[in-house]
């Protein structure tokens, strides 16, 4: 779970890197859902990883889409949801 939650964020972050292209802002509305789903995961590991094991990945990958969410939330607000 540690290695999904790390690739949610991953490709949320590139998929909000690109919304904030000119013309391709519309696809923080596809983004943004991604994030969300990338960070029910992150959540998921973190709750569900034992007392020895590593936290870092699911830690990141939350980090991450709380990011995407975030500044894909400020491009649209920017660009009236449509630029």
């Amino acid at each position: 779970m540690n290695t999904a939650s790390l690739v949610f964020g991953i490709l949320a972050l590139l998929g909000m890197l690109v919304g904030f292209i000119p013309c391709f802002g519309a696809l923080n509305w596809i983004n943004i859902p991604f994030a969300f789903i990338g960070l029910i995961v992150s959540l998921v590991a973190l709750s569900n990883s034992r007392e020895g094991k590593s936290k870092n990945g699911a830690l990141a990958g939350l980090i991450m889409c709380l990011c995407a969410m975030f500044f894909g939330l400020f491009r649209l607000f920017l660009g009236g949801g449509i630029l």
